[in-house]
C-alpha cells in the first residue's frame, strides 16, 4: 500500500456508538461517540449510525481526505459478504436479518462492509496495538458479557459461514448454572465482569454487608487492593474461571498472544500475572511456550480502528489493485 487511504470505521455498542475517520497508518484524524439508542429500534439505531457516517463525511470532505469507505463493527453473527446482520445481538432491539451494509450505503453513498464488534476490535489489536507483528493472536473482551476474536496466520478466523467464534459461550462448567444464552456453564456466565459483581453482590447481601455505592468492577478491585476478603474471594474465583478459558484457548489454538480487553484490563498489572498463573498451570506447557497474555493497548478505540482496518484490507474496495 503505497498512496495514504482514510476510511470511517464505526464501532456499535449497547449504549453507545464510537466512531472515527482514520487513515492507513492507523491515526485518528477524527473521533467522536453518540447514544447507540438500541433499546429502541432498529430504525433509531440505523439513523444513529447514518449521523457519524454523515458527521465524519463531511470533516474529511472540509480537509480533502478521499473516503475508501466506512467499516462496521456489529454485535451478532455478520455474514459471509459482510453485508448482512444475522442476528444474536439479543441488546439491540430488532438486530436481526437486517442488510445493514446496503441501507448505510444507500442513505450515505458510500461503500459499506460489516463484521462482528469483537472480531474488528481483535483487528483492531492485530493492525495497529498490542498484535502487532503477530500472525496468531486470541482478543478477548471482558464486560457485561466476554467477546472474543481470533486470528489465524494473519486473518481473521470465523468458522464456516462466518459462524463462529463466541468465546464467552466455551462450556466450562458441565453442571453449572444457566447462562442468558440458554447454554449451562459458558466461560462468559463466569468470568465475565458481570458474573464478578454478581457474585460479589450475592456473597454481600448473604452476610449482611452494605457498601453504600453501586458495586461494580472497580469497586471490587479497589476492595481487593485493600485485602478485604471478599473482594480477593471474588476476584480469585474471576482469575480461576477466565485462566481456566485461557488456557483451553492455549491448549486449542497456540497462539502468540492472548490480548485482553474491557474494563477490567485497566485494573493494572496483577491481573494479569494472576490470570496467567492459572492459565499457564492448565495449559500445556508445549502449547504455551509461545504464548504471552497481555493487555489491549487501544483501549475503547479498538472496534473503530478495526472497522477502519476491515475497509484498507478488503478486496471489495480494492478491485482494481487485485
Amino acid at each position: 500500500m503505497t498512496d495514504r487511504q482514510y476510511a470511517i470505521g464505526i464501532d456499535l455498542g449497547g449504549t453507545s456508538i464510537k466512531f472515527g475517520l482514520l487513515d492507513s497508518d492507523g491515526q485518528f484524524l477524527h473521533e467522536g461517540k453518540v447514544p447507540s439508542y438500541a433499546d429502541i429500534s432498529a430504525e433509531d439505531i440505523i439513523n444513529q449510525l447514518v449521523r457519524v457516517a454523515e458527521e465524519t463525511k463531511s470533516f474529511a470532505h472540509k480537509h480533502n481526505y478521499p473516503i475508501t469507505g466506512i467499516g462496521i463493527g456489529s454485535p451478532g453473527i455478520i455474514d459471509t459478504t459482510g453485508r448482512t446482520v444475522l442476528g444474536g445481538a439479543e441488546n439491540l432491539k430488532g438486530w436481526e436479518n437486517l442488510a445493514l451494509a446496503e441501507i448505510i450505503e444507500t442513505r450515505t453513498a458510500l461503500p459499506v462492509i460489516l463484521d462482528n464488534d469483537a472480531n474488528l476490535m481483535g483487528l483492531g489489536e492485530l493492525t495497529y496495538g498490542a498484535g502487532k507483528g503477530c500472525t496468531d493472536i486470541i482478543f478477548l473482551t471482558i464486560g457485561t458479557g466476554i467477546g472474543g476474536a481470533i486470528v489465524i496466520d494473519g486473518k481473521l478466523f470465523g468458522g464456516f459461514a462466518n459462524r463462529g467464534t463466541e468465546l464467552g459461550h466455551t462450556p466450562l462448567i458441565a453442571t453449572g448454572e444457566r447462562c442468558a444464552c440458554g447454554a449451562t456453564g459458558c466461560l462468559e456466565h463466569y468470568a465475565s465482569t458481570a458474573a464478578l459483581v454478581r457474585r460479589f453482590t450475592a456473597l454481600a447481601n448473604e452476610q449482611g454487608l452494605n457498601f453504600n455505592t453501586e458495586i461494580n468492577g472497580e469497586l471490587i478491585v479497589r476492595l481487593y487492593h485493600e485485602s478485604f476478603p471478599l473482594a480477593v474471594e471474588c476476584m480469585n474465583e474471576h482469575f480461576y474461571y477466565l485462566g481456566r478459558g485461557i488456557a483451553g484457548f492455549i491448549n486449542i489454538f497456540s497462539p502468540q498472544r492472548i490480548i485482553i480487553g474491557g474494563g477490567l484490563s485497566e485494573a493494572g498489572d496483577f491481573y494479569f500475572e494472576e490470570i496467567s498463573k492459572v492459565a499457564f498451570k492448565h495449559a500445556f506447557s508445549t502449547c504455551a511456550e509461545n504464548t504471552q497474555i497481555m493487555r489491549a493497548n487501544l483501549g475503547n478505540r479498538a472496534g473503530t480502528a478495526g472497522a477502519a482496518s476491515l475497509v484498507f484490507q478488503s478486496k471489495i474496495f480494492h478491485k482494481d489493485k487485485s
